[in-house]
C-alpha cells in the first residue's frame, strides 16, 4: 500500500467513515485532509513562477521588473540622506552653479557686514587711485604711446617707454591688488562662518583677519611677482638679441618666450589660486599656503580653472553693467578731452570727471568683491572637501549630525588645522 498523502485506494474502507467531523465544523465536503493541504502546499512551493503560454507549448517568462530609480530601492538598499546644511552651502562636493551661487549667497545673507566691508576698502582704494591719477598721471600720458608707435625709436627708448607705462598702471594696479587684499582676508573669515550658518560682524572678521594681514600682503604680492619674474625670464633671450643688434628676430624670440612663459605663468596663477584661503583658514605662513594651494589644486586645474575663470567674467559683466553708465556721465561731463583721456591721449582732465569714474570704480569694486572672494574661499572648501572629508569636520563644527555624500578622495582629512570658529 502506499501511504503516501493524497493518495488513497480505490473502493471504500469499511473502517472509513463519512466526513461527518468536517461536515458538522461547517466545511465542505469537498475540501481536502490537513495532510493533503500541507503537501499541496509543498509542490506548490516547488514550482516555477507563473508565467504565459504561447501557441506552441512553451511557457513565456514574466515580464522583467522595473529597475528601481536612482538614488534607492533594491539596487543600494536605501537611500542616501540629504546633506546637513547648516549654511549657504550643502556640506559635501560643490557643483560649479552651487559655488557660484554660494558666493552670492554670502553677500545677500550678510549683505550688511560684507557689503560694508566691501565699501570701506573700495572707497580707500579708489580715492588713491583717483588722486594719483589727477596728480601724477594726467599730464603725461601719451608720450609713451608716441614712442612705441614711431618706427624710428631706438631699442632703449622703446624698453625706457615700457618701463614708464608699466610705472604709471603698476601703481594702479598696486592699490588694486592692496584692496584685494584686505577685502580677501575679511570676507574669507565671514564666509568660513557663513558656510557654518553663522552671522559674524565686520568688528569680528577684522579680528580674525588682523593678526594674518601682512603675511597675506606678502603672499599676494609675491604670486604676481613670481609671475612676472617667469614672463621676463621667457622674454629675456630674445630682449638681449634684440640689443645685440638683431631686433627683427629678437623681438620675434621675445615675443614666442613671452607667450610661453605667460602660458607657465597661468598655470602657477591657478595651482597658487588657494593660497589666500589656506593662509587665513589654516593659519599657515606664506610658502606653507603656497604648498598647501599647489597640493589642493593638484590633478584638478582644469576644474579650478574653469570655475576661476567663470568668476572672472562674471565680475567683469557686473562691473561693465556698472561702469558703463558712469563712464558715459563722466564723457558727457568731461567733453572732448574726456574721450581722449580715455583713449590714451596726452590731454589733461578735470576732477569732476575722475570723480565720477572713481564712483563708478566704488560701485563696482563694492559689489565685485564679495564675488571674487567668495568664489575663493567656497572653491578652497570645496577642494578640501573633495581629498581631505572637510564636510565632515565641518558638521562636527556646526553641530549637526548627518552623513555626507560620497565623492570624497583619497586623502586623510586634516580636521586639526583649520580654525573656522
Amino acid at each position: 500500500m502506499n501511504d503516501s498523502p493524497g493518495w488513497a485506494p480505490p473502493g471504500s474502507s469499511p473502517s472509513d467513515e463519512p466526513d461527518h467531523g468536517a461536515q458538522q465544523q461547517g466545511e465542505p465536503a469537498d475540501q481536502p485532509a490537513p495532510e493533503q493541504r500541507a503537501w499541496g502546499e509543498q509542490w506548490a512551493r516547488r514550482q516555477p513562477p507563473p508565467g504565459r503560454w504561447a501557441a506552441t507549448g512553451r511557457r513565456t517568462p514574466p515580464p522583467v521588473p522595473p529597475a528601481p530609480a536612482p538614488g534607492g530601492g533594491w539596487g543600494t538598499g536605501r537611500r542616501q540622506p540629504p546633506a546637513p546644511r547648516p549654511g549657504v552651502i550643502p556640506l559635501r562636493p560643490l557643483g560649479v552653479s552651487e559655488i557660484l551661487d554660494g558666493a552670492v549667497a554670502i553677500m545677500r545673507a550678510h549683505w550688511r557686514t560684507v557689503l560694508g566691508i566691501s565699501l570701506i576698502v573700495s572707497i580707500v582704494t579708489q580715492g588713491l587711485i583717483t588722486a594719483a591719477t589727477g596728480l601724477w598721471f594726467n599730464n603725461g600720458r601719451g608720450n609713451e604711446s608716441k614712442v612705441l608707435d614711431d618706427p624710428d625709436a631706438t631699442v632703449g627708448q622703446a624698453l625706457r617707454a615700457v618701463g614708464d607705462t608699466l610705472g604709471d598702471s603698476g601703481v594702479t594696479l598696486l592699490l588694486g591688488v592692496l584692496g584685494t587684499i584686505v577685502t580677501t582676508a575679511l570676507l574669507t573669515v565671514v564666509a568660513a562662518r557663513a558656510v557654518l550658518g553663522r552671522n559674524v560682524s565686520a568688528k569680528e572678521a577684522w579680528a580674525g583677519a588682523r593678526p594674518h594681514l601682512l603675511q597675506l600682503c606678502g603672499l599676494l604680492l609675491l604670486i604676481p611677482t613670481i609671475a612676472a619674474a617667469v614672463i621676463a625670464a621667457g622674454m629675456t633671450p630674445g630682449l638681449l638679441l634684440a640689443v645685440a643688434g638683431v631686433p627683427s628676430e629678437g623681438a620675434a624670440l621675445a615675443s614666442l618666450g613671452g607667450l610661453a612663459a605667460a602660458c607657465v605663468a597661468a598655470w602657477l596663477w591657478v595651482r597658487f589660486s588657494l593660497a589666500a584661503p589656506a593662509l587665513m583658514l589654516e593659519k599657515q605662513g606664506i610658502i606653507q599656503a603656497l604648498r598647501r594651494s599647489f597640493k589642493l589644486v593638484r590633478g584638478s586645474w582644469g576644474r579650478v580653472f574653469g570655475i576661476q575663470l567663470l568668476a572672472v567674467v562674471l565680475v567683469f559683466i557686473v562691473g561693465a553693467i556698472v561702469e558703463i553708465p558712469t563712464s558715459l556721465v563722466a564723457m558727457v561731463i568731461g567733453g572732448d578731452n574726456a574721450m581722449d583721456w580715455l583713449s590714451g591721449a596726452s590731454v589733461s582732465v578735470g576732477w569732476t570727471f575722475l570723480i565720477v569714474v572713481g564712483v563708478g570704480g566704488v560701485i563696482s569694486s563694492t559689489i565685485t568683491f564679495p564675488i571674487s572672494a567668495g568664489v575663493t574661499a567656497l572653491l578652497y572648501m570645496d577642494q578640501r572637501i573633495r581629498r581631505e572629508a572637510l564636510d565632515l569636520e565641518l558638521v562636527r563644527a556646526a553641530g549637526m549630525s548627518g552623513n555626507s555624500a560620497e565623492g570624497h578622495g583619497e586623502d586623510q582629512p586634516t580636521v586639526g588645522s583649520t580654525s573656522w570658529n
